[in-house]
């Protein structure tokens, strides 16, 4: 039907597509057309896509269908064949190795060929990484002798190459094979890529028995070594021989983007993996990610595992065992939970999937979004946020050190980092030491404008001092936060305070992690400053234990030897090379340095 009468719309399951002048922008599927399409069109703002899509629809078309795992299977198609503007894409220009047989020759070779889908049954795959396609080829040849050359080189050739040598190939070129005997070698290697090796093993004991009774021993022994290289192969490239087809979709999302690793092991061994990047938080509508990853993904059943393994439990995972029984007539499990055996590797696939996201953003992406986000939090409506975050250190009440980092949208300002002595009569005071830093940061505030947002590193106290401190100021003060250690100081478990309480922040939140990532900074920039300065005050007060040396001579050697530990380690001949120092004093320093 074509309307933008919603009334019009039917209550079966179906598709449903959004047009914008004439063309297709989005296309559903639904168990209820009615109420799924009417939703699009409520008063409510749910997020900027439906918003968008809700905007530019000026024409509607449905389609029914008997029940929603048809629908799904024709949305799926539609999507391929219309890319439409709004839907998850899951667009590929690249071809994928597959294993091919050149099932017109005589004595077919087996190699890898490149091709988006599978363009006959000759075809196996596909597996993805090109590294895969080479290593089963390998394998192929190990077990069943198969020719890899090409059918150019094979007729060519009339005596047996190195593959031979190795036991890799029968060498039909040679003829040292007849055709019957190559072609059944080549029919139960395509047994092994469709098959288990269990029943493969299985199949040639029977066969090697069945040539044992007939005392045709040596046919036997052949059937034995292959046996044998079958099971060397196995123990060789199996990482657990329990998990032995099942596929994992894991999907992870953050700085609002997702990362999506799919993995398939068969036998045991990683056959292959492959990764997409979206732009949004796709894990908002996890169903139809999942759909739309799972019916790109399996082009036909030689690809299906037993079992699917999904990061995360979607709404209606029957939905899509329902479509693949439609589609493939193969039943199979899908599921969100993981036993010891695939507990490890479904955390590999998060961490590929979150690896995704990682090397696709840039850093300022990562910052822009948390500090949107947490603008939203805090209800400012600015966007390029500057924050500052304070820390004081000391040892003992003595050399005492406060640092101010500085952040943007562009993640951490260096350039404007700074650091500020504490006074030896308030050192060891850390409310004290806050005031003094502030009052002092206040008087600058002419020269270098104060920031959106001040971050103290501490509890209540401390965020009274700071805010007691810029109450006494004119003009309109920085947002004052701090952020207060958790139980045990247990990452994750911070609590950020403002002037009204406790500020709620979601942990697994880009902002929360903003916030601690700052803490985290002023404390380590501090710390080392801290440390720096009692390192020098410690060295420099070797010097004056000296008879001899002076605040000239002391800096006459600072200035000749850049530091401490390199006149440490300097000869007594080259300390005299500066001015002031005589070979008795030299002695003196070696002596007490």
């Amino acid at each position: 039907m074509n309307s933008l009468d919603l009334k019009k719309i039917p209550t079966t399951p179906g598709i449903y597509k959004f047009f914008s002048k004439n063309k297709i922008i989005y296309i559903g599927k639904a168990k209820n057309l009615k109420n799924r399409v009417s939703s699009y069109f409520g008063n409510s703002f749910k997020d900027r896509k439906t918003h968008q899509i809700k905007i530019l629809t000026d024409e509607i078309e449905t389609f029914s269908t008997n029940t929603e795992a048809e629908a799904l299977l024709l949305e799926q198609s539609l999507i391929k064949e219309n890319l439409p503007r709004f839907n998850i894409l899951l667009r590929d220009d690249k071809t994928y190795p597959y294993i091919h047989f050149s099932m017109d020759h005589n004595f077919p070779g087996v190699s890898l060929k490149r091709t988006k889908h599978a363009v006959s049954k000759d075809f196996f795959g596909p597996f993805i990484s090109a590294h895969a396609v080479k290593s089963t080829i390998k394998d192929l040849q190990k077990i069943y002798q198969i020719r890899n050359c090409s059918d150019s080189t094979f007729k060519n050739r009339s005596r047996p190459c190195i593959e031979h040598q190795m036991k890799r190939c029968s060498a039909p070129c040679a003829g040292f094979v007849d055709q019957s005997t190559y072609k059944s070698d080549i029919f139960s290697s395509q047994q092994y890529l469709s098959s288990s090796s269990k029943n493969i093993r299985s199949s040639m004991k029977l066969k090697m028995q069945k040539f044992a009774d007939n005392q045709e021993f040596e046919q036997a022994n052949e059937i034995k070594k292959r046996i044998r290289s079958l099971d060397l192969l196995h123990q060789e490239q199996s990482f657990n021989s329990k998990l032995r087809s099942i596929d994992i979709f894991a999907c992870i999302s953050r700085v609002d983007r997702t990362g999506v690793c799919i993995l398939s092991v068969r036998e045991g061994k990683i056959r292959g993996t492959k990764t997409h990047y979206l732009k949004g938080n796709h894990l908002l509508d996890i169903d139809n990610l999942y759909q739309g990853l799972i019916f790109s993904y399996y082009q036909n059943i030689f690809s299906l595992p037993e079992k699917i393994i999904l990061s995360s439990e979607p709404e209606n995972p029957s939905l899509i065992t329902d479509a693949i029984k439609l589609k493939f007539n193969k039943d199979i499990s899908i599921t969100h939970k993981t036993n010891t055996d695939s507990r490890k590797l479904l955390k590999l696939a998060k961490f590929n999937a979150d690896q995704v996201i990682e090397t696709r953003i840039n850093q300022s992406d990562k910052y822009i979004y948390a500090i949107n986000e947490l603008s939203k939090l805090l209800g400012i409506k600015k966007k390029n946020l500057i924050i500052e975050g304070y820390d004081v250190s000391h040892h003992g009440g003595k050399d005492g050190v406060a640092a101010a980092v500085v952040f943007s949208n562009e993640g951490p300002n260096k350039s404007r980092y700074r650091l500020f002595n504490i006074p030896s009569d308030v050192c060891g005071d850390d409310i004290a030491s806050i005031k003094n830093v502030l009052e002092r940061r206040i008087k600058k505030s002419l020269s270098s404008p104060l920031p959106d947002i001040i971050l103290i590193d501490g509890g209540k106290t401390q965020l009274n001092a700071a805010l007691d401190t810029f109450s006494k100021i004119e003009q309109k003060p920085p947002l004052i936060m701090s952020i207060v250690k958790g139980s045990k100081r247990i990452r994750a478990t911070e609590t950020i305070l403002v002037q009204k309480g406790i500020l709620e922040v979601p942990i697994e939140s880009a902002g929360f992690t903003l916030l601690q990532q700052i803490r985290d900074e002023s404390h380590r920039f501090a710390i080392k400053n801290n440390r720096k300065k009692k390192r020098r005050n410690i060295q420099f007060s070797s010097f004056d234990k000296i008879t001899g040396i002076g605040p000239v001579k002391k800096k006459n050697l600072l200035n000749y030897f850049k530091s401490i530990k390199k006149i440490r380690a300097a000869s007594i001949d080259n300390l005299c090379k500066v001015d002031g120092i005589s070979i008795k004093l030299a002695k003196q320093i070696k002596k007490n340095l």
